[in-house]
């Protein structure tokens, strides 16, 4: 049995929608001495376990019910920015990179964690992170940083010229009819190059977000 001696027994709330993964960390963690207060499925659960029990440190996976998207990356942002001092370690089989940098940024950037679920070699590892991150400190999966410093060059280099003609139409606020008439192309071409689009600047559909605009900030901001 490894045991974490790092200092005092954390008190953790987990969120994990995968069952095997949520009841292992569970048992996990217990046997290294911490106190899981409370073990959650989905982001608006994790919300409500954090609020009743103060915990020392949140640790989240990303997708969770009801999108599979984001959620409990988004959850955990919005905490951190309820309570900053709110340590967070993020563990997860992706980057996230529309969150990822806002979790990284929030705060003091301080008390924060993300690592990748794949690459976490030994359950040490894992262990120290935990303890670093409850202590205030800052741990990233150099993947996570590859993929962010990746994502603050020009969001819109992976854009066709032709995605970026239509980017800037949109950006005037023109529909997609609109922009076909513009063009002289068909309406459902002007769909697929939307699409396109919103896909290249990673910008998955979620239902707390309008991705139409967030892709005009993302043309203005460049």
């Amino acid at each position: 049995m490894r045991v974490d001696r790092g200092g005092r027994p954390l008190r953790i709330v987990l969120a994990e929608d995968g069952v095997l993964l949520r009841e292992g960390l569970v048992g996990l963690l217990g046997r290294c001495g911490h106190e899981v207060v409370a073990a959650v499925g989905e982001a608006r659960a994790l919300i409500t376990a954090v609020e009743e029990q103060a915990p020392d440190i949140v640790v989240t996976d990303v997708r969770m019910p009801p999108g599979f998207q984001d959620e409990g990356l988004h959850a955990a942002v919005r905490l951190r920015r309820r309570n900053p001092a709110l340590p967070v370690l993020v563990l997860s089989q992706y980057v996230q990179r529309t969150y990822a940098a806002d979790l990284l940024d929030s705060g003091d950037g301080t008390g924060v964690g993300y690592l990748l679920k794949d690459r976490i070699g030994q359950v040490e590892e894992f262990l120290e992170a935990l303890r670093r991150v409850a202590d205030g400190g800052t741990v990233v999966d150099p993947e996570v940083v590859r993929q962010l410093l990746r994502r603050r060059r020009d969001p819109l280099e992976r854009l066709t010229p032709r995605e970026r003609e239509v980017l800037a139409l949109v950006a005037e606020g023109r529909s997609n009819s609109a922009i076909a008439g513009e063009l002289v192309v068909s309406e459902a071409a002007i769909g697929k190059h939307v699409g396109s689009i919103l896909a290249k600047l990673d910008l998955p559909p979620t239902a707390a977000t309008h991705r139409r605009v967030l892709a005009v900030l993302a043309y203005l901001r460049a």
